[in-house]
């Protein structure tokens, strides 16, 4: 019931507010209770107050549609510019003409003559006659959309219990995805008025591919639940390289997201358990595509790893040291102290250690360095014949107030030009065994009877000086060191020789006038391949080495970036 006191509306009165005031003046009486608050609520719904405006827009720019006095303002300029070159020109013309020259007012007057000469009302193509009238008319919708050369955003599949196509997934950012008229678990009937439920997906997956311009669907929606599709803000690094077009498991191989080992990855949905959809970072395109998800990857490669011939897992169970020329491990060279040893490991198969396999995506987030903040401890990996204990060295030599080494320890006595802390740390025998059993050290091993290692202290020591601490270490270290305290920054190093597959042997005078034979080439190309196989997931940066002076330098500004430049880190490395 309206209160007969309502004040009357004028002509100007917009379409909103005349919503508003009927509504205030709305009162159930007892014999409409019930329909009086239903009309009361529908009026009150902020999405009709919204319809009514924009209604308001719509109705004024039809009464004040502005319309061009001038359908050819750049051929008129054009003309006015000719007029003024054939004439002495006073100051404000030769402005004028100047003015009438610049790029900026001709793009503008071009953009004026192409909106002037076309009409920009909508114009949809007219629906599809023929309907299947046995559906009911409430369940079926008439969907079109327009792409170019861009895929529609969205996957099907078949439905084993009712056979019927459905949409399996919608990519993030598609024109699937843009139109919002396309939900998961629509059931698919039409493409451009051809019947499809009696066509295999990937036939139906080609014609939409094809399809070029408007695509009209006709579907049978779904039940859409509010609040699902809710987009996540989980970044990952890929561990592997993918090729989408070689997976044969995947949904749909033209909607998978090509990747490399290293590329960080945004993960927009995990909703299928399966198949995660993610977007590269630094890429331009801004739409989804599909990507193996964690659980389904690494079920697959353990698999594959059980099926091959190679053995899950190599892991040093015992380390020993492999005598140095010298006749002491702690010889001393001429520029400097022996930093690091040479080590041998006898290597056994260890199904239980999946360290290095099984592991296809890490979560990171990104790490913008800090005043103050810790540097981050910088792990060499050598391959054989990579030298990295001289590149260390080298280093340190050079800029010893920005790099600094972790003092190693040993059992055995001190010389008598040795300094404490500086050559060594001199420790007990018995006292080397304890700190071994509580796990204090990276690395150790025994040498003449006599315990070498190096100290988890020894490091932090190192970066407390607000150092770059540098560790030369064998991979399986880093099972140790990968841990938010030291945020280690990998690189791995190997000889230059392995950029030249096809570069013969014996052109490698340098190497092979130094006693290296051809052989030992070889050797040192397997220990490469092998290494990066078996510990690449977890490399940051590659160095080739060819001279020491001009790795140094490459080392150095490769570092320097580290410093200051934001990067990606583990997310279980930063404090949330």
């Amino acid at each position: 019931m309206i209160e007969p006191s309502m004040p009357a509306l004028s002509a100007n009165t917009d379409l909103h507010e005349t919503l508003a005031l009927l509504t205030s003046h709305l009162h159930p009486n007892a014999n409409h209770k019930e329909n009086m608050g239903f009309l009361k609520d529908v009026f009150s719904e902020k999405g009709l107050v919204y319809l009514m405006k924009i209604h308001e827009k719509l109705k004024l720019y039809e009464r004040q549609s502005p319309t061009p006095i001038f359908l050819h303002a750049s051929r008129l300029a054009d003309d006015l510019s000719e007029d003024l070159q054939n004439g002495l020109l006073q100051e404000d013309e030769r402005e004028l003409l100047l003015l009438l020259g610049t790029p900026h007012l001709k793009a503008v007057l071009e953009a004026h003559d192409t909106v002037a000469q076309k009409n920009f009302d909508p114009v949809l193509p007219p629906l599809v006659k023929d309907l299947d009238h046995e559906l009911d008319e409430e369940s079926v919708k008439i969907v079109r959309l327009v792409k170019n050369k861009e895929p529609l955003g969205a996957t099907i599949r078949r439905e084993e219990s009712t056979g019927a196509v459905v949409v399996a997934r919608i990519m993030r950012g598609g024109a699937a995805d843009r139109s919002g008229l396309v939900h998961v678990g629509d059931e698919l009937r039409e493409v451009n008025g051809n019947l499809i439920t009696h066509k295999r997906p990937d036939e139906i997956s080609h014609i939409l591919s094809q399809s070029k311009g408007s695509i009209t669907l006709k579907i049978i929606p779904a039940v859409v639940e509010d609040g699902k599709m809710k987009e996540s803000r989980v970044y990952i690094r890929a561990l592997f390289d993918y090729i989408p077009l070689e997976d044969r498991a995947a949904p749909c191989q033209e909607a998978g997201l090509p990747f490399k080992r290293g590329d960080i990855l945004q993960v927009v949905s995990q909703e299928d358990a399966t198949w995660w959809q993610a977007k590269k970072v630094g890429d331009s395109n801004m739409r989804a595509a599909l990507i193996p998800s964690a659980h389904f990857q690494e079920r697959r490669l353990r698999y594959r790893l059980k099926t091959s011939s190679l053995p899950l897992c190599t892991s040093p169970n015992v380390i020993k040291y492999q005598p140095a020329p010298a006749d002491d491990v702690d010889a001393q060279d001429k520029a400097g102290p022996r930093r690091s040893f040479r080590l041998q490991r006898e290597r056994q198969s260890s199904p239980g250690d999946d360290f290095n396999d099984f592991h296809v995506y890490e979560e990171v987030v990104l790490y913008v360095p800090r005043p103050g903040d810790r540097p981050r401890l910088v792990v060499l990996l050598g391959s054989l014949g990579s030298r990295t204990a001289e590149l260390k060295q080298k280093m340190i030599a050079d800029m010893p107030k920005i790099y600094g080494l972790a003092v190693p320890h040993t059992s055995r006595p001190r010389k008598s030009y040795e300094r404490e802390g500086v050559e060594y740390h001199f420790i007990t025998k018995t006292h080397f065994q304890a700190d071994i059993h509580n796990g204090k050290f990276i690395e150790h091993g025994e040498y003449k009877d006599n315990l070498y290692g190096t100290s988890l202290l020894s490091i932090h020591r190192t970066l407390l000086q607000n150092k770059i601490c540098l560790v030369d270490v064998q991979p399986e270290a880093l099972k140790v060191l990968r841990t938010a305290a030291f945020k280690p920054f990998v690189v791995f190093v190997r000889p230059s020789l392995l950029e030249a597959e096809m570069k013969p042997f014996g052109s490698c005078s340098s190497l092979l006038g130094a006693g290296v034979t051809e052989h030992d080439l070889q050797d040192m190309r397997q220990s490469a391949e092998e290494l990066e196989r078996r510990y690449g997931h977890l490399l940051d940066h590659i160095l080739v080495k060819e001279a020491t002076s001009g790795a140094v330098a490459q080392l150095h500004a490769v570092l320097e970036r580290l410093r200051l430049e934001p990067q990606w880190l583990p997310a279980s490395w930063i404090e949330t």
